[in-house]
């Protein structure tokens, strides 16, 4: 029998993923299931593509019923996570989906969100910040659209390559990432055949990737970020761009350099683009960088799945981390095609 993790929020579109994930893992298996509005419900109505859960039931979220388990993976709405973080055992691993852990200022939090501000965990981006979360037992999971930027710009940051004063980012990013709940903007109706920018200079997750881009770069940095809705259900793709003097093959180096070893992030051979299809149902990112010689400009493209790398897959590499499991446990770096 392997160590049995738990889920809150398991009726949602993330927490649906941690579960699939979760039951092709080698070392854990699925523990208490919790969800909200959805307590009592089978799991099964809410995730018929799970038919070996059949006959489970959704517990209500209680710290009792989690504390059961020998780590917690919290996938709740930003706000929700931190009472019931603060009344699980001190030594239960926990690592949190939600945004309640993710910012060291309070100042940023009380900007962004109405809750009140629960202070900083560990960010979980192992690729980046992989010492702090070896053994940790209390992760933050990263937003998804901050994965995807973040693991764009980071290394060129973090070589000098790029200045920090001038980072414009875009995402096109689908339907799952807004949440399972109902949304009349998220009608199929309304998104089918559309485009749309949405939070335009304010979108929730530009504080973290600021916080983690300006510790990589060693000093603040400026970032404008735009976000579209497009019409597919899941994955994001990222164009990051920021001023450079250096060649882009200096820049492809330092891509390179910093994910040779990694198992999930990907720098695709020169000429090609990354594109969400295929990361669909893995953990992986796709990546590719050139330069705009007559904007002198770098130019960074991610492409990742939401509910893998920007949400489900990469809080179960970082439990694998604190667990001292394989970090690659569990998860796969393939996409599913067509």
């Amino acid at each position: 029998m392997g160590r049995r993790a738990a889920v809150a929020g398991a009726s949602g579109y993330a927490g649906g993923e941690l579960l699939r994930l979760l039951l092709a893992h080698p070392d854990l298996e699925v523990g208490p299931v919790a969800a909200g509005s959805g307590a009592g419900r089978p799991v099964t109505e809410l995730h018929p593509h799970l038919p070996q859960l059949e006959g489970l039931v959704f517990a209500e979220t209680t710290p009792a019923v989690l504390a059961e388990a020998d780590v917690v993976f919290l996938a709740l709405p930003h706000g929700q996570s931190a009472a019931l973080a603060a009344a699980l055992p001190a030594d239960l691993p926990v690592v949190d989906l939600g945004a309640d852990h993710r910012l060291a200022s309070a100042a940023d939090w009380d900007r962004f969100y109405d809750t009140p501000y629960a202070g900083q965990w560990p960010y979980g981006i192992p690729e980046l910040f992989r010492d702090q979360l070896v053994g940790s037992l209390r992760i933050a999971g990263p937003g998804c659209n901050a994965t995807a930027l973040t693991l764009a710009l980071g290394p060129l940051l973090a070589a000098g390559l790029v200045e920090p004063g001038d980072l414009v980012a875009t995402t096109a990013s689908g339907t799952s990432g807004a949440g399972r709940a109902a949304s009349t903007a998220l009608l199929g109706s309304e998104v089918m055949g559309d485009v749309s920018a949405y939070k335009v200079a304010s979108h929730r997750h530009t504080p973290e990737v600021r916080q983690s881009l300006s510790r990589l770069a060693g000093s603040p940095v400026s970032l404008s970020y735009t976000p579209t809705l497009v019409p597919m259900p899941r994955g994001i793709l990222a164009t990051c761009t920021a001023r450079t003097q250096a060649p882009a093959a200096e820049l492809r180096a330092a891509l390179q350099a910093q994910y040779a070893d990694e198992p999930f992030v990907h720098v695709l051979p020169e000429g090609r683009w990354p594109h969400t299809a295929a990361t669909v149902g893995s953990n992986a990112c796709q990546l590719q960088v050139t330069v705009d010689q007559d904007a002198g400009r770098a130019v960074v493209v991610s492409a990742l799945d939401n509910l893998g790398k920007g949400a489900a897959g990469q809080a179960l590499q970082c439990a694998n981390l604190a667990l001292g499991l394989p970090e690659t446990a569990g998860l796969s770096a393939s996409g599913v095609a067509p």
